[in-house]
């Protein structure tokens, strides 16, 4: 189809009250769609019915789930640098880097956490004693997530 004949079907088109118009010549196809001011506001109505209902209706369902949130840990949180899978061990046989109760210093190594292949130790940042470990042995971390309580 040449330019001249598309430019024409344009034209067509946007003088009429046509919305929409589809030509297959030979192995070519043109489609053509207006959109004026006048359908624009249809489709907005449509969605606002279709969202609105599903909207009241999750409104309930959520107010319950918001005070199951748990609460952050009293005393000083070691958070995730990174993400990664948590290991509260230098090899799968050895013993834990710290247990509940164990003193540390500053600096200490607290735990490992392997992202894309590398191990990453993870140090204490404030001296203390360990008053919870909040992740178990290999699950996956966020970054920003409670690893340990230091009281």
């Amino acid at each position: 189809m040449d330019l001249r004949k598309l430019k024409t079907l344009i034209d067509l088109v946007a003088d009429s009250g046509i919305a929409e118009l589809e030509i297959t010549e030979g192995d070519g196809k043109v489609r053509i769609v207006k959109f004026s001011e006048r359908t624009q506001p249809v489709a907005q109505v449509a969605m606002q019915e279709q969202v609105v209902p599903v909207a009241a209706a999750a409104a309930p369902a959520a107010a319950p789930a918001a005070p199951a949130a748990p609460a952050e840990p009293a005393g000083h949180v070691v958070k995730a640098p990174m993400v990664g899978t948590f290991y509260r061990a230098p090899n799968p046989g050895a013993a834990p880097f710290v247990e509940v109760g164990q003193s540390v210093k500053e600096g200490d190594a607290l735990c490992i956490i392997e992202a894309m292949k590398l191990l990453n130790e993870i140090e204490a940042d404030k001296a203390g004693v360990i008053k919870e470990i909040l992740v178990e042995n290999g699950e996956p971390v966020e970054y920003g997530q409670p690893l340990f309580v230091i009281g």
